[in-house]
């Protein structure tokens, strides 16, 4: 990988002025924000006994500093862009010509070129520039906080992990620190929360009014993407649009599928929008130009009571295992299609809770406490197994002092609750 950057003698470049005067930026402190976030992120190190975190994962690079830069490609390349944070250092370091993205950044006190350190970026090369990298990085910590240092690590290439263990750090998960980091919200991060799902309620709307008979689920889709995107959100994490007998089962990935008249059509925003904050509903819609069936009606308002009943239970105190034994019964018809989640923690992407219903609570369950600052995503799909159709409906909570307060404001189907 080549060391220059090509912008480096520029100087009139303002990405972060950009972003914090845009409009969905009104009447939000984004240094507050920041600053908010990597508070809770060194205060959860502390508590758990961790010296410094390498994070790779892009979306916790963005809470921790506020910085972003191609995070699909930075997802599926690391380490290419990586940050290393102390209790009093944040170093960012940064991928080859993108050095200058940081500018301005009060979160990022220093940047420096990463060193790509995969086989793609060093070829038959890469157990020297895998040792290489963790020499380099073992160095640095050690400077910071001296040796035998507790590192908190995200996924890395195998090498490097082993690596670094081999220069005398003490190697933990980072995963633990940072998603109880992410879990309690701030009234500022509330407010970009709060512009996310604006924006998205609006795409929504629109992909609404665009359903059209004879259209296909990727044109219906991309009505929604392209909304998004004008409305500065980053992009959609899933592709989870289906029409007709490809909503039941759930989890059938949008495609050339030609919507037709009278068929229920349903999706999973999952958008990772303004500021980088999840908009995470789901809502079902009726073709027409007909009515809808009885049977159709039965789906939409079972879920919706669903949705609704584990809404009313959620309150602060209240522990996981006690919300798995309060949550709504699936009734056995609709239980083998059931959403693998009775909801679950939702913030920059989809995060710790994750809340799961009384039957899987055994198997797959862990307890804690719902807490103020929390934000939830309440979940139901409802399909019967070899079922024509499913409905799938969600809703975006947080979790108050004193009980829940609705996020999500994009109406229902009246026609469908009838």
């Amino acid at each position: 990988m080549a060391t220059f950057d090509w912008h480096a003698e520029r100087s009139n470049l303002s990405g972060i002025t950009l972003l914090d005067r845009a409009p969905e930026s009104e009447g939000i402190d984004l240094k507050a924000v920041r600053s908010y976030r990597q508070k809770q992120l060194r205060q959860k190190m502390l508590s758990y006994g961790i010296d410094a975190v390498i994070l790779s994962d892009p979306v916790n690079i963005r809470y921790a500093t506020g910085t972003r830069n191609m995070q699909v490609f930075s997802q599926r390349n690391a380490p290419s862009r990586y940050l290393l944070m102390t209790q009093h250092k944040s170093i960012l370091f940064e991928f080859t010509g993108c050095l200058h993205l940081a500018d301005g950044y009060e979160t990022i006190d220093e940047v420096r070129l990463a060193k790509t350190a995969s086989f793609v970026a060093a070829g038959p090369d890469i157990a020297a520039r895998e040792k290489q990298w963790a020499r380099d990085m073992a160095n640095t910590i050690t400077e910071f906080v001296g040796e035998n240092a507790i590192v908190g690590l995200e996924r890395l290439n195998a090498g490097v992990a082993i690596a670094l263990q081999n220069f005398g750090l003490r190697i933990v998960d980072a995963q633990q620190p940072v998603e109880m980091a992410r879990a309690i919200k701030s009234s500022e991060e509330m407010k970009c929360i709060n512009a996310s799902l604006r924006a998205t309620e609006i795409a929504v709307s629109k992909l609404r009014e665009a359903i059209t008979p004879g259209m296909t689920e990727n044109e219906l889709w991309a009505v929604l993407h392209k909304s998004i995107i004008e409305q500065n959100g980053d992009y959609c994490e899933t592709r989870l649009l289906s029409a007709g007998q490809r909503t039941n089962p759930w989890f059938q990935e949008t495609a050339s599928n030609v919507i037709h008249e009278n068929e229920l059509v349903a999706l999973d925003t999952d958008v990772v929008g303004c500021h980088g904050y999840y908009s995470d509903f789901s809502r079902t819609f009726h073709v027409g130009p007909n009515k809808p069936t009885n049977q159709q009606r039965e789906l939409y308002k079972t879920a919706y009571e669903q949705v609704h009943y584990n809404m009313a239970i959620i309150k602060p105190g209240l522990s996981f295992r006690e919300y798995a034994d309060k949550a709504w019964d699936i009734p056995a018809k609709f239980y083998e299609n059931r959403y693998y989640l009775s909801a679950h923690g939702c913030g920059m992407t989809g995060e710790y809770p994750y809340l799961y219903h009384h039957g899987d609570f055994p198997d797959a369950g862990y307890d804690g406490i719902i807490e103020p600052g929390m934000t939830l995503c309440v979940e139901s799909y409802i399909g019967e197994e070899n079922g024509k159709e499913g409905v799938k409906l969600e809703q975006q909570i947080l979790v108050t002092q004193t009980g829940i307060e609705l996020l999500s404001q994009f109406p229902f189907e009246e026609q469908l609750l009838v």
